[in-house]
């Protein structure tokens, strides 16, 4: 295959595809949704049967337990599809809003209209439910969008995209509207992240070196994160039951996700209190420890049982993706939110407080594209967030920021309306 060639194909019919969905009607749009519903709801056996081969090749190449879990599609995963294909259905159509339309004293009226973004590509690994996600976001926000895959669910993803297309065809929309690309060539990312004239913006959803090297050589906008280095940190002012709950929640309840918390900051007047309390709680989920020499001694005097060490410099920047938790004692949180602003990631920060005061300041001047009040940072989630699906989540300042739905794969562009004024 030349895939310059292949590229330049998929690229092509992308960019014309995109001129149909943009002017494509809600119910048009939401036709189409309905209609993959209905093709993946019948194609159950053939998407698992296609799943089960991705999951035997995957087995034999050796990847580890974690990426097989992510691989796998079950019954109950395809149900989720179909719940978020229906979900998005019922979101409000950004496409064509309105805004901020105000009088000038030309008499002319100057406001905003929400526009799709053009034609989005996406690449992602493991999760074939991302494939659904993203051809529906895109879709819904009257984008077309090519999909790179990762090469572990190339048949899954193929029999997803084969439904995918059918509804679109359905609903009288152009099948390349929505394109999984059918090489995994590595060299086909490099062409699509090269091509502007074809491409408005890519959206990387993998591992840091995949990341790193997309934002290193593309040519056309990038939405993404790098690492999810997450903090939360325990005010003087915490309710102690809650402050527990909380921390324990957003390392433990999924360690391999962008917004589990790496590290745990705790008000030095809070910290004798409720270090041994938390150390109990993760020893039972089998949570490392590495702790700021003062946090180290409070758990060596109070005898707790729990595998811990002292904390390098390094850990204070670490994603560790796994049972292993950083943890600093602050003096207040003038040191908290130093710490936060130079170590993060800019991903999701939140305090526990009882303090409004300090709450309003923790909002105000922690610079992350999540802050949150006394609540778990695992909820930085576009479906947690109201969104229906997240595309991917951003740390970047321009354009969208946090988890990217329908409204981040949007851009504004100004309209102006008159009734014959001139300017003198």
């Amino acid at each position: 295959m030349d895939i310059r060639q292949y590229m330049l194909t998929v690229g092509s019919q992308a960019r014309a595809a995109s001129a149909l969905t943009a002017s494509a009607s809600t119910n048009k749009k939401n036709m189409a949704l309905q209609a993959m519903v209905q093709r993946l709801d019948g194609a159950r056996q053939s998407l698992l049967d296609a799943n089960a081969k991705d999951l035997h090749e995957a087995s034999n190449k050796g990847l580890d337990a974690a990426l097989l879990d992510r691989l796998e599609l079950n019954s109950a995963g395809i149900d989720a599809m179909l719940v978020g294909l229906q979900q998005v259905a019922a979101l409000a159509d950004p496409v064509g809003a309105i805004t901020d339309l105000n009088a000038q004293p030309s008499g002319i009226q100057v406001g905003k209209m929400r526009v799709p973004l053009g034609v989005v590509g996406i690449i992602y690994e493991s999760r074939p439910n991302v494939t659904v996600d993203a051809a529906s976001l895109c879709l819904k926000s009257g984008n077309a969008c090519i999909l790179r895959g990762g090469s572990e669910a190339a048949h899954s993803n193929q029999a997803i995209v084969a439904c995918v297309q059918g509804g679109l065809v359905d609903a009288g929309l152009p099948e390349t509207a929505i394109q999984v690309l059918s090489t995994t060539d590595r060299a086909a990312v490099g062409e699509l992240i090269t091509m502007p004239e074809y491409v408005d913006v890519i959206v990387p959803r993998g591992g840091k070196g995949l990341i790193e090297r997309i934002t290193k050589e593309a040519r056309v906008a990038v939405i993404k994160h790098l690492d999810g280095n997450c903090h939360v940190y325990i005010d003087d002012d915490a309710q102690s039951d809650m402050a527990i709950n909380i921390a324990v929640n957003a390392k433990t309840q999924r360690y391999g996700t962008c917004n589990t918390t790496e590290t745990l900051l705790i008000a030095a007047s809070r910290a004798a209190e409720l270090l041994p309390l938390l150390a109990t709680q993760y020893e039972k989920h089998g949570v490392e420890l590495r702790l700021c020499k003062e946090g180290f001694d409070i758990l060596e005097r109070a005898v707790s049982p729990c595998n811990k060490k002292l904390a390098l410099e390094s850990d204070w920047y670490e994603e560790y993706l796994a049972p292993v938790l950083a943890i600093k004692v602050t003096q207040g949180i003038d040191e908290a939110i130093a710490h936060i602003n130079k170590y993060s990631s800019q991903h999701t920060e939140a305090i526990v407080t009882n303090n409004h005061s300090n709450a309003m300041r923790f909002l105000r001047e922690v610079d992350s594209s999540s802050v949150m009040i006394n609540t778990s940072t695992r909820f930085a989630d576009g479906f947690e967030y109201g969104l229906g699906a997240e595309i991917g989540i951003s740390t970047d300042k321009i354009h969208a920021r946090g988890p990217v739905g329908l409204e981040g794969l949007t851009s504004q562009k100004y309209i102006v309306l008159g009734e014959g004024q001139v300017r003198e």
